[in-house]
């Protein structure tokens, strides 16, 4: 199947398609966890697990498991450099790697390579930028979050929307400072078991078992584990982490605002709360390198044109401020933040 695929959805049944839109979070946590998920979708167990494993071969799941929280566990940035067209893939190939660069995107503009760097502190996470500045002679644009307004990619696929939660009315925000030199207070136990699903559960009835078989520690305490990481917001949620081009959400554009320093609150909260916007968060201005704006946000779509139009929407009655469209035209990297470091920090 091609992850570009515009018949995606007649590859999968119902069943699937449920599974699918249905368990983008909200994985039970508890010893089997799927009898419930199965219960719901009136399939056993071991067919969901099945079913998972299936959709993960198809491209269109990328993984089933937890979506970490890169900010709240450690330290992570948004950087990006402006790389040379005849040195492109060169400095995309020493950027990734890097095993701490997790994302990385080709945009439509002078800074024209992005990638995410996710470390278990601030002086691991700087170091590691100094080093690729110094690797590729490329001057690096450092964006750490300062505030979280909106950041969430579980959205409905199976469906006709020419943009991510087209569908939908609105969603729950709340403005979350994040400071860029405090880490998680993590357990020994804790750590372990990051490490153990940072790339996924295991795909099996029993995955808390078997996570806990890996950490060499009783099924209770990873049950107590997870659930302290999900309250402290280092896991943002547990399910199918869905490939959106497979789905057909291909069109996506990152758009950067320059937004009055005491209006940003309060005009973050307010797009953050459109069903369209999917990620709202702000970030740094650097004007030593002449980067003015505060404010990003992000729009995922099936159309390129519905995707200009909703940004036309945001600039017109919600942020009329200066602003530039940051088109991905390429994926460079892209896998789940690994956190090795953190074992003995």
């Amino acid at each position: 199947m091609s992850l570009r695929s515009d018949d995606w959805r007649e590859g999968i049944g119902d069943v699937d398609a449920a599974l699918v839109d249905g368990y983008q979070s909200g994985l039970p946590v508890e010893e089997r966890p799927f009898d419930a998920v199965g219960a719901e979708l009136g399939i056993d167990a071991a067919d969901v697990v099945d079913r998972i494993a299936s959709l993960i071969d198809a491209g269109i799941v990328r993984r089933f498991g937890p979506v970490l929280n890169p900010p709240v566990i450690g330290s992570s940035t948004l950087a990006a450099v402006q790389a040379p067209a005849d040195r492109f893939d060169e400095i995309a190939e020493t950027i990734n790697a890097h095993p701490q660069v997790n994302h990385n995107y080709a945009r439509d503009h002078e800074w024209n390579m992005w990638f995410v760097v996710t470390a278990a502190d601030r002086a691991t996470r700087d170091r590691i930028l100094d080093e690729i500045a110094a690797e590729t002679g490329c001057e690096v644009l450092n964006l750490p979050m300062l505030t979280d307004y909106y950041i969430d990619l579980e959205f409905p696929v199976v469906n006709g929307d020419r943009f991510a939660r087209e569908s939908l009315q609105a969603t729950d925000v709340e403005a979350t400072r994040i400071s860029e030199a405090s880490v998680a207070d993590l357990s020994a136990l804790d750590r372990k078991v990051l490490l153990a699903v940072q790339e996924g559960f295991p795909l099996s009835t029993t995955p808390y078992a078997d996570i806990a078989e890996r950490v060499g520690a009783p099924v209770d305490g990873v049950l107590e584990s997870i659930r302290k990481l999900l309250d402290g917001g280092c896991i943002k949620r547990i399910g199918c982490v869905v490939n959106h081009v497979a789905t057909g959400f291909d069109s996506n554009c990152m758009v950067v605002w320059d937004v009055p320093d005491d209006e940003l609150d309060e005009r973050g909260e307010a797009v953050g709360r459109l069903p369209f916007v999917t990620l709202c968060y702000h970030r740094p201005r650097r004007p030593d390198q002449e980067w003015s704006y505060n404010l990003f946000t992000m729009i995922h779509g099936r159309e390129a044109a519905a995707v200009d139009e909703k940004i036309d929407e945001l600039a017109g009655e919600h942020l009329p401020f200066d602003h530039e469209r940051l088109y991905s035209t390429a994926t460079l990297k892209q896998t789940g933040a690994r956190y090795d470091d953190l074992v003995g920090a």
